[in-house]
């Protein structure tokens, strides 16, 4: 009888919570939080049992399908891999090399082997019609990054572990577990900040979790922070004397005079009518942040998701940066990572719009176009047409706005090519699936989260069991795709095939220790994988002005297209007469990927969608009674639940669930199929600067089932 011990970090959301999993004749027995790991302490939420739920899951995908006239059959690798790339080149000689569109999902940067190696077989498609999720989410923060700091990927984090004043705007860190803030064990941290004399203030149209164990919680209409952050940008700028700290000579004074003549107008007043929060609170809310001896600006979800995200991002950079709590302890900070993607790139030229969607026009940013564009590419004939698709770690049936349409579309593919772990809403159209080898079979290293910790750490999981005889691990899937696409022919020569297969047999160690090697910690792998706890390397510290990437090594306070977009104020549509729907969270979710387990899925139904009392009361609903909720782009039932969490005036529909499609194989998540929110939300409905999807503050109509 063999037993062993694991540590591993879990990869099923952002917090990298250590993990120690016993394992008892090839069966995970236990997972605990592992006490020893310094940056979770021991913490670990619901979702790191799912690990063990996901690699034991029936449905589960190991091998290759092909779909036929008369179903699904498993196929080799080899033939999987000759199959898809000899259509993808077929139809891009066809119909250029446009005619293929990609979409990769949120799971992407939750797996080592596809972070590392999807990139270079995504450039191998020479295709424009590149999308992810990152336009469905987080896209406004990448931009306030690139045009304030130089580089998309320089996105502060709150140090929240010595900030005295925590302002929470549209985020649920409680649940999420951070969310473009890598933060395990935040309820301890939470709690810590109010039990050293600190406040934490969520500004939220929903009394959330984490708004519930705040100091104070504000209610604000979906979609009007941009104004509460005028007022508050403003109210900093009219004090008698700015204290910017080390940053006074990286911000010219000619940008923070132009900031305040393009702001004078929006005051306190004009935001209190605006959010419909008092505007007293507004003033005190300001003073508390302006007087706090170390205050840290957060906006999430809540207002990045919504028509004027990217100004909203822009504005709290510049709360932070103008009372001198950017780049500062307990302020806004940059992680310094061990194993740092961000190249040395001063100087170089960054743009928004390289080119744009065919459609719509929308903008390209950081190679890829918004996914709001994704169904009326594939259905708009003409020239540019995307006829076939490959999508990985994606649901975007269920992901992207107005799912329904991304549905028929997906449907009038020519060829359709997944790579996944399982036949579900949006893997049913294809033609061929590739599913990897995932979970506690795969070594582990989080690239994108060490970026966005709260702690500089750095640890390296190794795979709990092997793959399964013949599966393939998804760098082997990316490697052998991107082969076969860069040659029109593989050589039957054994030794110049020999030659040609050489250059694709590296593996995520290989780049890794060569990363790690490189960083400023100067580790290698071998160290990194002898502390299997993990390594402590500090709290975050001061970047600036070296961290920048901006060519005169500044801080941009005022981008001009910021500038430019402040104008669409003027013309905001009123929403005034319509409920508007927001998203919301679960400890036990993660987006679509985690319903397949029934620990995760059981209790009481999760899908419901919460509504004021009064609001309900003027729709005659009671509790539970089932609704008919819909947009203009759709409709779906939903029960009630009737909750004063809520502000008058919003809804709340979950994110990512939906599973009552036909011919998937989820059979737990079939069973708990709720409804999708993004059958309502629309992909006309957008940050219109970004193209970023504005599925937060959705005008809906809601009525009684007749």
């Amino acid at each position: 009888m063999s037993k062993n011990t694991h540590y591993r970090n879990c990869n099923l959301c952002e917090a990298m919570c250590g993990l120690e999993i016993k394992v008892e004749n090839n069966t995970v027995t236990s997972i605990r939080g592992d006490k020893e790991d310094p940056f979770s302490r021991g913490h670990i939420c619901p979702k790191a049992l799912g690990m063990k739920d996901i690699y034991e899951d029936p449905d589960r995908l190991k091998f290759p399908l092909k779909k036929t006239k008369d179903g699904w059959e498993q196929i080799s690798w080899e033939q999987a891999f000759e199959e898809v790339t000899n259509k993808l080149k077929d139809i891009q000689r066809k119909h250029g090399v446009n005619a293929v569109g990609v979409y990769q999902g949120n799971p992407s940067v939750h797996n080592l082997g596809t972070t590392l190696f999807s990139p270079t077989f995504v450039r191998s498609l020479k295709t424009t019609n590149r999308f992810s999720a990152t336009s469905v989410d987080q896209l406004p923060h990448h931009l306030a990054a690139m045009t304030m700091f130089g580089h998309p990927a320089l996105m502060p984090v709150p140090d929240i572990d010595r900030t005295d004043f925590w302002l929470i705007l549209g985020g649920n860190p409680l649940v999420s577990n951070g969310s473009i803030m890598t933060a395990p064990d935040l309820g301890k941290r939470l709690r810590a900040i109010k039990e050293r004399g600190g406040k934490v203030v969520v500004v939220d149209p929903r009394k959330t979790e984490t708004a519930d164990k705040a100091s104070q919680h504000i209610f604000i209409k979906p979609g009007t922070d941009v104004w509460l952050l005028l007022a508050m940008v403003n109210e900093v700028l009219q004090q008698p004397k700015l204290n910017l700290r080390h940053l006074t000579h990286l911000v010219e004074a000619e940008q923070i005079n132009l900031l305040k003549d393009l702001i004078e107008e929006y005051d306190i007043n004009v935001a209190a009518a605006k959010t419909g929060i008092p505007a007293e609170t507004i003033q005190q809310l300001a003073e508390d942040f302006i007087n706090a001896g170390a205050a840290v600006a957060y906006g999430r979800m809540g207002v990045s998701t919504v028509t004027f995200g990217s100004l909203c991002q822009w504005l709290v950079h510049c709360l932070n940066i103008l009372t001198g709590n950017m780049d500062r302890a307990g302020g806004f900070m940059l992680p310094s990572p061990a194993f740092d993607p961000v190249r040395p790139s001063k100087g170089k030229k960054r743009e928004l719009g390289r080119w744009k969607s065919r459609v719509r026009g929308l903008p390209e940013f950081n190679g890829e176009i918004p996914s709001v564009t994704l169904a009326e590419e594939i259905l708009t004939e003409g020239e540019g047409q995307i006829r076939a698709m490959v999508t990985s770690c994606g649901n975007p049936v269920l992901s992207v706005p107005n799912g329904g349409k991304l549905d028929k579309a997906f449907e009038s593919l020519e060829f359709m090519v997944c790579i996944d772990i399982y036949l579900n809403e949006t893997t049913r159209h294809a033609d061929i699936i590739l599913p990897p080898a995932t979970g506690l079979e795969v070594p582990h290293f989080d690239i994108g989260f060490n970026q966005l910790s709260i702690r500089n750490v750095v640890k390296f999981s190794d795979p709990v069991f092997a793959k399964a005889e013949g599966a393939k691990y998804d760098y082997e899937i990316f490697q052998e795709l991107t082969k076969r696409m860069q040659h029109d022919e593989l050589p039957t020569d054994a030794g110049l095939r020999q030659k040609i297969d050489a250059q694709y047999s590296f593996t995520p160690e290989m780049v890794l220790d060569g990363g790690l090697k490189k960083g400023e910690y100067g580790l290698s792998l071998a160290e990194v994988k002898a502390a299997e706890h993990g390594i402590d390397l500090g709290p975050l510290r001061p970047r600036f002005p070296e961290r920048l990437h901006t060519t005169d090594q500044k801080i941009n306070l005022v981008p001009t297209i910021f500038q430019e977009d402040l104008k669409r104020l003027k013309t905001a549509p009123d929403t005034n007469g319509h409920l508007l729907l927001i998203g919301r969270r679960h400890l036990r979710s993660n987006n679509s990927w985690m319903h397949n387990s029934q620990r995760l899925v059981k209790g009481r139904d999760r899908c419901t969608m919460l509504i004021h009392p009064n609001d309900a009361k003027a729709r005659n609903l009671v509790e539970g009674q089932r609704v008919a909720v819909s947009s203009r782009v759709g409709k779906v039932e939903i029960p009630v639940e009737i909750s004063d969490e809520m502000m008058e005036g919003v809804v709340s529909i979950p994110h990512g669930w939906g599973h009552g499609r036909k011919k998937i194989k989820m059979k737990i998540a079939q069973a708990h199929a709720g409804v999708s929110a993004n059958d309502l939300t629309d992909e006309l409905l957008i940050d219109e600067l970004t193209g970023n999807a504005a599925v937060n503050g959705v005008p809906v109509e809601v009525g009684a089932l007749a």
